[in-house]
C-alpha cells in the first residue's frame, strides 16, 4: 500500500481522509438541528479571554476604589449616619405648669389628648371670663406626611400662657429608640427625663372673676353695649382678684385650631372678642380724670378745700378766630350753683374743673403743663406694668401732640385745656389705668403696680407712693363718697355697705350718638381694701344703663356671696 507523505504544509492542514468526507446520505444521524444538536462550535478565542479577563480586573479595581472611600475616606461619617438612622430621637414633652387661682381652684391643667400624641392637651376652666387673662397656645406639629415634629414645643400665644410661657414650659427630656432594618423596634432608652413646668397660683378669684364677666355681660345685652370691661384690684398690693372683658373668647378652640367656623367668627365679630379691652382697650374717660384735677389744683395751690366756684349752665371765652363772637362751654345745661371741691365732685361739674383746669377770670387755673404732669403721676400715658402681654400706654393729650395730629391747626388753645381737664378732646385711657387711679384716691397716695401673680413676697411688687397732704386725700375721698350717698351714682347707696365711686360719661361717634358709660369705686369706704372699674362701651346715647348699673349688680352680689371682701376688720 502506497502512504502519502505529511509535510508541513499537512501539518498546517490536516489530511481528511475519503471516508470522513462522503457520508451515506441515508445514513445520518438523527440530530434536533433546532436545538443546535450535532452542530460544530468555534471555540473561544484568546483575544476574547483577554479582554474579559481584563474587564473582570477593571471591575474589580472600581469595587476597591469605592471600598476604601466608604470604608477608610468616610467611614466615621457613614458609621455616624447608620447610628443615626438605627437610634431614633425622640423628645418627651415635659408637662406644662398647672394655673391656679389664688383658693386653689385649677384654671388650667393637662389631659392626655389621644395616643397618637406625645404631649398633652391643655384643658381650661368653663367659668366664662377667662379667656384674655389665660390666653392659649399652640400645640407640638408634625409633618402631615412623615408624621415628624416640625415644632417641638408649646408656644403660649396669650395672657398667661405667652407672659409666663418659659416657666410653664418646663425642660422637654429625649427618648433613644432603636429599630431594625425593617423598622420595628428593638429597644428604648430615655436619655433625658423631662422635668415638668412650673405651677402658678394666680391672685384671681375664680368666682369674682367669672360674676363680674357675667354683670358686664347682661348689661351689654340688655341695653345694647357693643362690650364692657371691668378691673377689681387690692389697693394696698396691686394683686388682681378680677380681670374681665367681654365679649371673651374660648381658649380651648383657639388652641385645637379646628372649630374653623367659631375662629373665624372670632376674627369677623364687629365687637372683636380678640381684645382685652381691661388691658388693651383705649377710652375716652370723661369725668373720672376729675379726682386727678381736683388734687392737682389743691396741690398747685389754685384752689383750697374751701374754694366756692359758681357753676352756671356754661362759660364763655372769646372766639380766637372772631374776638367779638364767644366760644361756650357748656356743662350739660345743669345749673349746679356755688360748689366747693366736695360738692363739684358729687355732681360732677365741668363748669368747676374747667376753671381748676383752665382757669376763668379771677379764677386761676393749673394749665394744660401740670394737667400733664399730675395726670403722668397717677400713672396715665405709661404702661401699667402688669404681668399680661398688649398693654396699652393711652393718651395724655398736650401741645405737642396736637401739633402732631392736627397739623392744620397746631396752635393750642384754652379750649383745648378745658377739654382735657374734663376727660375729653384726646385723652385716651384703660380701664386697668383707672382703678389704679381709683386704688391711689382709696389708699391716699400708693400707686401700685397690678399684677396676676399671687404675692408670695409683697416687699418685691413696686409701690410708689404719691406726695400729696393727707387733708387734699381727705377732701377726694369725700367727695367720691358724696357722689353715692347724694350724686350721680346714688344706685350705690342701696348696697348693704359702704362704697366711693366716681362716674363718668363720654360720647363718641361721629355724630356723638353713642356712649362710653364709666364707673369707679373704692370700698368699704370706712376701710379701703378694693379698688373696682367698670366701662360699658359704645352704647346709645340715650342710656340711662351703664357702667354703674353693672357696679351695683357685681357688687350686691359681692356682698351676699363672698362678704370677706366687703367685710371690716377689727
Amino acid at each position: 500500500m502506497m502512504r502519502i507523505r505529511r509535510t508541513s504544509k499537512w501539518r498546517r492542514h490536516p489530511f481528511v481522509e475519503p471516508d470522513e468526507i462522503f457520508l451515506d446520505s441515508k445514513n445520518l444521524p438523527e440530530f434536533d438541528t433546532q436545538q443546535f444538536e450535532g452542530r460544530l462550535e468555534k471555540p473561544i478565542g484568546k483575544r476574547v479571554l483577554r479582554f474579559a479577563y481584563g474587564a473582570i480586573v477593571v471591575i474589580f479595581i472600581c469595587f476597591g476604589i469605592r471600598l476604601v472611600y466608604l470604608q477608610i475616606i468616610h467611614g466615621t461619617d457613614y458609621f455616624a449616619r447608620s447610628e443615626r438612622n438605627s437610634l431614633m430621637q425622640e423628645p418627651l414633652y415635659s408637662p406644662r405648669g398647672v394655673v391656679y387661682d389664688r383658693n386653689g381652684v385649677a384654671l388650667v391643667y393637662n389631659q392626655q389628648k389621644n395616643e397618637t400624641d406625645d404631649y398633652a392637651a391643655r384643658v381650661y376652666t368653663p367659668l366664662s371670663g377667662f379667656g384674655h387673662i389665660l390666653g392659649y397656645v399652640s400645640y407640638p406639629a408634625r409633618n402631615a406626611t412623615t408624621g415628624a415634629y416640625v415644632r417641638t414645643e408649646y408656644l403660649g400665644k396669650d395672657g398667661i400662657e405667652k407672659e409666663y410661657n418659659d416657666m410653664l414650659t418646663g425642660t422637654p427630656g429625649l427618648r433613644i429608640t432603636e429599630r431594625d432594618a425593617k423598622g420595628a423596634v428593638v429597644s428604648e432608652n430615655i436619655e433625658n427625663p423631662p422635668s415638668p413646668g412650673a405651677n402658678l397660683t394666680l391672685s384671681i378669684d375664680a368666682d369674682l372673676q367669672s360674676a363680674l364677666y357675667q354683670k358686664i355681660a347682661e348689661v351689654a345685652r340688655d341695653a345694647n353695649y357693643k362690650g364692657g370691661a371691668g378691673v377689681i384690684m387690692d389697693i394696698n398690693t396691686g394683686e388682681i382678684i378680677a380681670l374681665a372683658s367681654y365679649p371673651d373668647y374660648f381658649p380651648s378652640i383657639l388652641s385645637d385650631g379646628k372649630d374653623v367656623a367659631t375662629i373665624n367668627a372670632y376674627f369677623n365679630d364687629s365687637r372683636n372678642p380678640l381684645l382685652d379691652r381691661a388691658v388693651s382697650g383705649l377710652y375716652s374717660p370723661g369725668s373720672i380724670v376729675k379726682p386727678m384735677i381736683g388734687i392737682a389744683g389743691l396741690t398747685e395751690g389754685v384752689i383750697t378745700e374751701h374754694t366756692l366756684i359758681v357753676s352756671h349752665d356754661y362759660i364763655s371765652i372769646p372766639n380766637p378766630y372772631d374776638p367779638t363772637q364767644e366760644t361756650h362751654f357748656k356743662d350739660f345745661n345743669k345749673n349746679n350753683g356755688i360748689l366747693d371741691i366736695r360738692h363739684a365732685l358729687k355732681v360732677s361739674s365741668n363748669i368747676f374743673f374747667y376753671e381748676v383746669g383752665g382757669g376763668y377770670q379771677n379764677q386761676p387755673g393749673i394749665g394744660i403743663t401740670n394737667i400733664v404732669k399730675y395726670t403722668h403721676m397717677f400713672g396715665l400715658g405709661a404702661p401699667s406694668g402688669i404681668d399680661l402681654p398688649g398693654e396699652k400706654s393711652g393718651v395724655v393729650p398736650d401741645p405737642t401732640w396736637k401739633a402732631k395730629n392736627f397739623p392744620k391747626d397746631p396752635t393750642w388753645r384754652l379750649g383745648d385745656t378745658y377739654h382735657t381737664a374734663i376727660g375729653q378732646y384726646g385723652f385716651q385711657v384703660t380701664p386697668l389705668q383707672m382703678v389704679r387711679v381709683m386704688a391711689a384716691v382709696g389708699s391716699r397716695g400708693k400707686l401700685v403696680t397690678p399684677h396676676l401673680i399671687k404675692d408670695e413676697d409683697p416687699a418685691k411688687i413696686p409701690v410708689t407712693q404719691l406726695p400729696f397732704k393727707d387733708e387734699y386725700w381727705q377732701a377726694i375721698q369725700d367727695g367720691t363718697r358724696l357722689v353715692v350717698a347724694e350724686g350721680t351714682a346714688t344706685r350705690l347707696n342701696k348696697l348693704p355697705f359702704h362704697v366711693a365711686a366716681k362716674t363718668g360719661t363720654a360720647q363718641v361717634g361721629v355724630n356723638n350718638e353713642f356712649i362710653n358709660s364709666s364707673a369707679m369705686t373704692f370700698f368699704p369706704y370706712e376701710q379701703p381694701r378694693y379698688a373696682s372699674m367698670v366701662i360699658m362701651e359704645r352704647g346709645p346715647s340715650s342710656n340711662t344703663v351703664g357702667a354703674t348699673v353693672a357696679t351695683y349688680n357685681f357688687l350686691d352680689w359681692l356682698y351676699h356671696t363672698k362678704p370677706e371682701y366687703t367685710s371690716i376688720t377689727p
